[in-house]
């Protein structure tokens, strides 16, 4: 899951005031020398891990690691408050979102010593993990990347191919294709599809796609695949970079016509969006949608809607002529006040070595950072009966596709505070996109302290 947390910019903070004046300096809750403990937030993930932390018990007599599972909100409120109290775990799952945050504060402990090497792993993972002062401070744990889940019987009505919608190309003038396939699969109370005459917008039955919000300031499940089609980036630099570039015109063009969707009807509108009840994912379960843009992370969910037949198709041709996703990807991280870091950096070795990440691949649940691991995960959706190649031909194919990794750089939280109510004041409120301009300058601001 991969769901923003606002909170988490005022609790970083705290965060941060704590370790000024030294209060979280008493060690990782609950650890022994003998115990490792690990946190983590994905509940589907969880067996897995168990079954790594069996093998590695195995391997390292009198050491025991020990598993607590959180969900996705209570995980980063309860980590950053035991940061500040000394009750953090001896090791957890990082996000890329709030890594730059935590290796500025210095609450990781480097990990140069377990032999990561750029090449056992995906492109471009284990290099993520690299702080501003050149240590490593995660090791690769998964990847995912973006596709378009659609719904099979409500494509086939529309006259649409499997083909065709893997085919499709877009462009921030007129949409392109991926336009035209959007809005006739978008149908009216009365029936009448999105391009036919008489469509009525503001009374929509089937939306063409499905909303995931306004997109925060990566735009991962929204956006974020338009944007980079066109050759843009976040940042000026892939990593670290020292400034946004939410003030460059052609992503201000992106996000007109993107949020323009809405305003023609073949997208819901902001005010139907709900993180907790009506993600993009629960709109395409209800029927209430055709298409969605979403992460491998939800292939599994996905394929469990009772009664409907959904299937996925890459990202859409941008102006360069290739495709885009983002290529996200987990670590797991050893905290620096950890009492036990001899079992923890043998606990995150293990984690990121084929033996525990084929364990992981098995369970097809997620796609693990090895090549062995993706591997064993394909074979375990393709025995499931899922077809998961729109979202590993992006990372294959690099004459056609372009990955890109959410953006990098310190105050990723402030960016996030900033960026969320600005792109929900365009998307709901029909802000022009040239105010954009103001909070990357405010951005800007904070990244050049």
């Amino acid at each position: 899951m991969r769901i923003r947390l606002r909170t988490l910019v005022a609790a970083t903070g705290a965060l941060a005031l704590s370790l000024v004046s030294g209060c979280a300096q008493r060690g990782a809750a609950g650890s022994s020398p003998g115990t490792v403990t690990y946190w983590l937030w994905d509940a589907n993930q969880l067996p897995a891990y168990q079954a790594c932390a069996k093998g590695f018990e195995r391997e390292n007599p009198g050491q025991k690691v020990r598993i607590t599972q959180l969900g996705w909100s209570d995980y980063w409120t309860k980590l950053t408050a035991g940061f500040i109290a000394g009750t953090q775990p001896d090791v957890f799952t990082d996000h890329i979102q709030n890594f730059g945050q935590y290796a500025d504060l210095r609450v990781l402990e480097p990990l140069d010593d377990l032999g990561i090497e750029d090449s056992d792993y995906q492109p471009g993972l284990a290099a993520n993990w690299v702080g501003k002062d050149g240590h490593r401070y995660g090791a690769p744990k998964d990847w995912d990347t973006v596709a378009l889940f659609y719904d099979a019987k409500m494509a086939k009505d529309a006259g649409l191919t499997a083909e065709q919608l893997n085919s499709l190309s877009w462009n921030p003038k007129d949409g392109g294709t991926f336009e035209k396939a959007i809005a006739r699969l978008t149908i009216d109370r009365d029936g009448r599809r999105g391009d036919e005459p008489g469509f009525d917008r503001n009374n929509v039955k089937v939306y063409g796609l499905a909303t995931n919000g306004g997109g925060f300031g990566d735009g991962q499940t929204q956006w974020s695949t338009f944007a980079a089609s066109t050759g843009w980036s976040y940042l000026d630099k892939p990593r670290w970079g020292t400034k946004y570039q939410y003030d460059s015109k052609t992503f201000q063009s992106v996000i007109r016509w993107y949020f323009g969707l809405a305003k023609k009807g073949y997208m819901p509108e902001l005010s139907d969006y709900n993180v907790q009840s009506n993600q993009a994912n629960t709109q395409v379960a209800a029927g209430k949608a055709a298409t969605a843009f979403d992460g491998a992370w939800m292939i599994s969910t996905y394929a469990g809607f009772k009664g409907r037949d959904i299937r996925t198709a890459v990202t859409p041709a941008g102006p360069t002529g290739k495709r885009a996703t983002m290529m996200n990807g987990l670590a797991d991280s050893v905290t620096r006040a950890s009492e036990n870091k001899a079992g923890a950096k043998k606990w995150v070795a293990y984690l990121a070595s084929d033996k525990c990440q084929k364990v992981v691949g098995r369970h097809g649940v997620v796609f693990p950072a090895t090549r062995a691991g993706t591997e064993a995960a394909v074979a375990a959706y393709r025995k499931k009966g899922i077809d998961v190649s729109s979202f590993t031909e992006p990372v294959a194919d690099k004459r056609n596709f372009r990955t890109f990794s959410y953006p990098i750089a310190s105050y990723s939280a402030d960016m996030t505070a900033l960026m969320t109510p600005a792109m929900e004041d365009i998307y709901g409120n029909g802000k022009p996109v040239s105010s954009l301009d103001e909070t990357n300058d405010q951005i800007n601001l904070i990244l050049s302290q």
